[in-house]
């Protein structure tokens, strides 16, 4: 079975990053880029709408860790 070339690992509710971490490495992966997305919520007041934060979601892409012996 051949890996992908990249796959994405999205932290758990009530998942540490270090857990995260570990669950990537036990998957056989690297992380090599940490993205933060904010998750917005629709508030309506007087007729106008607005978006204001409430959360975000923690996303780190991961390359296998075969990929990581890159020569320079």
């Amino acid at each position: 079975m051949v890996k992908q070339k990249k796959k994405r690992f999205e932290l758990q509710e009530n998942e540490t990053i270090t857990q995260c971490l570990d669950r990537i490495k036990q998957a056989g992966y690297t992380p090599v880029r940490r993205v933060e997305e904010p998750i917005f919520q629709e508030i309506s007041n007087n007729g106008q709408i607005s978006y204001e934060p409430v959360a975000r979601k923690v996303i780190f892409d991961a390359i296998p860790e075969q990929n990581t012996n890159i020569k320079k």
